[in-house]
């Protein structure tokens, strides 16, 4: 199940676009660092540029460039609640793409439990974006055929493979306030 995972890291290094199963539906995923890409997932969901985007990551260190001033009591909250649904808000310090923090001064981070993203992650050598495979308001993409039927000629590839058991989407959590934004 290797090639598959190599083959999606290839396309995401490359600039493409891709959908692939996370813990609760599928995703869309690119290179955060990638304009192009970028703008072609928020043009494939017809998505508001100023929501920002999610990174998902493989392990917490992947997010060193935006954690490595935080404090320690900070990196053992993250720590705590990952591999796992639970994403936070933490300052982007201009680290990362306006596409992915949006109009906000955080972007929205999490250790994926999900065995191929984190596959994916580690291949990649660094986070992807990870938004919802649909077009903004209409339903969520539940498998690789739904995604191949709905998205697949906006696509570079689809990573098939099974969604989590996960029924709700991950909490979200706005690391310096404390307030639960969503579950």
């Amino acid at each position: 199940m290797r090639w598959p995972i190599t083959i999606a890291s290839h396309v995401i290094r490359d600039g493409g676009v891709i959908a692939y199963p996370t813990e609760t539906v599928w995703g869309l995923g690119c290179d955060p660092f990638n304009i192009g890409a970028l703008e072609r997932v928020i043009e494939i969901k017809k998505r508001d540029a100023d929501k920002g985007l999610i990174l998902v990551a493989a392990n917490i260190e992947q997010f060193d460039f935006l954690l490595h001033d935080a404090d320690e009591q900070t990196i053992e909250k993250l720590k705590a609640s990952w591999p796992g649904a639970v994403t936070w808000l933490v300052p982007h310090n201009n680290r990362v793409p306006q596409l992915v923090h949006g109009q906000f001064d955080t972007v929205a981070i999490r250790v994926s439990s999900h065995p191929m993203v984190q596959q994916l992650c580690s291949e990649v050598a660094g986070p992807i974006v990870s938004t919802s495979a649909n077009f903004s308001g209409k339903p969520t993409v539940r498998s690789a055929v739904q995604a191949q039927c709905v998205l697949g000629r906006y696509l570079d590839f689809i990573l098939s493979g099974p969604v989590g058991l996960a029924n709700a989407p991950s909490r979200i959590i706005d690391m310096k306030t404390g307030r639960v934004i969503r579950g």
